[in-house]
């Protein structure tokens, strides 16, 4: 009788104690989030990388590298190494469509949440990989901020691209390709604050037939030299480039200009006699694709063009008669027609498809 009313006793302190240890146990469970919450990944300058260290693009610069693109929205922009994901966003916010390559997955986690907060996921995109063994050919401007001789490594790739594609480069070169256009600026930028510019050239180099004689082109990058034989006489090219799927050259009094399409070029040719139409087919053995029809964006292809706006002569870009009358000062930029499919003012001044 006395146990039992011992064992009675008991209970209600045993009730106590279980429910003083249930209630420690769920404080120690609430206090364990915060002690095991780890903090948002940030990177530093400097820390080493896979190719190279990371150091930040100023967003200044990232501003003048998109803006000596002229990246517009129809633009894909692939940013080689994109760090913390700053290029590939300023591009989205411009309205373009980009992709950061990055190979460290934490600065790759780190982009996704900056695009995130910044409201252009949906056309800002990252992805883990290594940049030398990505496909990236679908991009129309590249932007990179490499060592030169990592940039040297990717410039036969670079090479083997579209025509007219843009690239744009932090502080270094393409080794012995010469950019086309160099800006640095002193305003929001402390370090690393020259862009280097370059257009991808079409491949002309070779023999080709014009009604003016034998044309026999030398190419290293966009520069050319070679020349034009007629008859018994020979002329020397001079002031030779591409720009893209564009050439100019002279030879003699005349100045060429042109745009080629695969194994053919036809453009205007100046001269003291006035201007003409010309063309040249190439009729060396390497043989290039030509662009089909099917290849071209719709609003491009020749038979979209509206009747009020054929013009007699070759039909070039608004953009590519600013480039050449700003780069070649031989430019015979007044003879092309300016109307054109192409020639909008979202195309900027170096869209060249």
């Amino acid at each position: 009788m006395k146990f039992l009313q011992l064992t009675t006793r008991l209970l209600p302190l045993s009730a106590l104690l279980l429910v003083a240890a249930l209630n420690a146990a769920e404080a120690q469970k609430a206090k364990q989030p915060a002690k095991q919450q780890t903090k948002e990944y940030q990177p530093t300058s400097g820390q080493p990388g896979k190719d190279v260290v990371w150091v930040p693009t100023s967003q200044a610069l990232v501003d003048k590298m998109l803006d000596m693109a002229k990246v517009t929205p129809e633009d894909f922009v692939v940013d080689l190494g994109s760090g913390d994901g700053r290029t590939v966003i300023t591009a989205a916010k411009r309205g373009a469509r980009a992709l950061g390559i990055e190979y460290n997955p934490d600065l790759v986690a780190l982009s996704r949440r900056n695009a995130a907060k910044e409201g252009v996921a949906n056309r800002a995109q990252f992805m883990r990989a290594d940049i030398f063994k990505s496909d990236f050919s679908r991009a129309t401007v590249i932007t990179l901020f490499l060592l030169p001789d990592l940039n040297v490594k990717l410039r036969p790739t670079i090479l083997d691209m579209k025509p007219g594609v843009r690239v744009v480069s932090n502080s270094f070169t393409m080794g012995d390709w010469t950019a086309d256009e160099q800006a640095t600026i002193t305003e929001g930028c402390t370090s690393y604050c020259t862009a280097f510019f370059w257009i991808v050239p079409a491949k002309v180099q070779g023999t080709w037939k014009t009604a003016d004689g034998e044309l026999v082109l030398e190419q290293k990058y966009q520069m050319l030299s070679g020349t034009l034989k007629s008859g018994q006489s020979s002329q020397a090219i001079n002031e030779g480039r591409m720009i893209g799927d564009w050439i100019e050259f002279s030879a003699g009094e005349a100045r060429y200009i042109g745009r080629v399409n695969g194994n053919v070029i036809e453009g205007i040719v100046k001269s003291p006699t006035g201007a003409k139409n010309w063309r040249a087919t190439r009729v060396t053995k390497a043989m290039v694709q030509p662009r089909t029809q099917k290849q071209r964006p719709a609003k491009q292809r020749a038979g979209n063009q509206r009747a009020d706006e054929r013009t007699t002569g070759i039909q070039a870009p608004l953009a590519v008669t600013m480039v050449f009358d700003q780069r070649l000062p031989n430019a015979v930029a007044p003879m092309i027609s300016t109307t054109s499919p192409t020639s909008t003012p979202a195309n900027g001044d170096r869209r060249m498809k």
